[in-house]
């Protein structure tokens, strides 16, 4: 049976020139469509020294314009995850309406970026054109969070999706690849815009507990004061409450979550940016948290475990399946943190089937990453142990 939006398959075999032409003519050929508007491709380390020629092979017989992606050691397709595979996937997507905009960007340019105005000119790129950003990034060659703060302000309150590509553990080395161009540095990235937006759901793999709070004294990473009290009794006092299993569930488990919109009536789970609780002083009553906490923020502690992680993503995927109502989904991309999976789960492909089972999103691909991007709330962070949904979106008509 044709789809008129979107395909996905999985090539678990090792380089095969021809066998891989007729493969993506064969995949090419179950859209109905007259046309493709983006290819997505992930790649495990194997295809290193073929690379270039994959994207060639892939580019002319599946017949696609614009081909973007990365490397991974994990790959996902459909609700199947291949963990530590050694093959590629590929999606085709017709996105009827879009406009898109792809680019490579470099640890130079971010040095010698002095504002948005920069990055709008290299990028061809306005803020009021972008509906979403999809991008993928090299870990060792390219300030993540240097370049997520030049973009947050370069492109203000423009989801940005992906993640950081991932490849042999032994070298640092990943790919990335745009067209028929792989880069070992940097990033890619295709801008959304026109007719699709891009929807998204961000699980960072944690549940509040206890009550949230206000910080009352905080320096750099160090909170001193919640709610006018020593920041290590509130902790105390938010463990020794919980039930004796939800303690034992805890126990080395604990993170803190930070409000980052606190204009908000009131405070769900996807409103928290996830961060490491480093270190509790009984004696002084600080912690040390992963991140810059500010007096006057809102916080609330986080367990993060695989009975929290499922919890998490189940609501959320949930929501925002109720929140599309009327729109039409045309595919999607989900980066998910090489620390869950079957590591996390203790079972296999945990993620992408509930994401099917919830949203049933046609061509799904995607990959195991090394960190994974997305907003919460009007901002993009790097994120760990994070599910990174994209999802392209026809809103409805009326």
């Amino acid at each position: 049976m044709l789809n008129e939006t979107a395909v996905a398959a999985y090539w678990p075999g090792k380089f095969d020139e021809a066998a891989l032409q007729s493969w993506a003519e064969e995949l090419r050929a179950r859209l109905a469509a007259s046309r493709i508007a983006l290819g997505l491709v992930y790649m495990s380390p194997r295809f290193f020294p073929h690379a270039q020629t994959v994207l060639e092979i892939l580019r002319v017989h599946a017949q696609i314009p614009l081909l973007l992606g990365s490397s991974s050691t994990g790959l996902i397709f459909g609700d199947q995850e291949e963990e530590d595979s050694s093959g590629l996937v590929l999606g085709l997507y017709t996105l009827p309406g879009a406009q898109l905009l792809a680019c490579h960007f470099t640890q130079s340019q971010l040095e010698e970026s002095n504002g948005p105005s920069y990055w709008h000119a290299e990028t061809g790129v306005l803020p009021g054109q972008c509906n979403g950003w999809l991008a993928f990034v090299d870990p060792f060659h390219l300030n993540t969070e240097g370049w997520l703060n030049a973009w947050n302000q370069a492109y203000p309150g423009c989801p940005i999706l992906g993640g950081l590509a991932s490849g042999d553990p032994s070298e640092q080395r990943t790919q990335l690849y745009l067209n028929g161009e792989v880069y070992e540095t940097g990033g890619v990235g295709v801008a959304f815009s026109g007719e699709i937006q891009l929807a998204h759901v961000i699980a960072q793999g944690c549940i509040p507990i206890g009550e949230t709070w206000t910080i009352t004294k905080a320096d750099r990473n160090l909170i001193y004061e919640i709610g006018n009290r020593p920041a290590y009794k509130v902790l105390a006092d938010t463990y020794n409450s919980l039930s004796i299993e939800d303690q034992k569930k805890t126990r080395g488990n604990l993170f803190i979550g930070l409000v980052v919109n606190e204009y908000l009536e009131e405070f769900r789970q996807g409103d928290f940016l996830i961060r490491n609780l480093l270190g509790a002083d009984a004696r002084s009553g600080v912690l040390a948290v992963g991140a810059f906490p500010r007096q006057g923020q809102t916080i609330q502690f986080q367990r993060r475990d695989a009975a929290a992680a499922t919890l998490e993503l189940t609501a959320l995927l949930k929501e925002t399946g109720a929140g599309l109502s009327g729109a039409t989904l045309q595919g999607g991309c989900l980066c998910c943190c090489n620390g869950r999976g079957q590591r996390l789960f203790g079972m296999p492909h945990h993620d992408a089937s509930l994401v099917q089972r919830t949203l049933a999103v046609p061509g799904l691909v995607g990959l195991f990453c090394n960190g994974e991007i997305g907003p919460v709330g009007k901002q993009n962070f790097l994120h760990g142990y994070t599910a990174s949904l994209a999802l392209f979106v026809k809103p409805s008509a009326a």
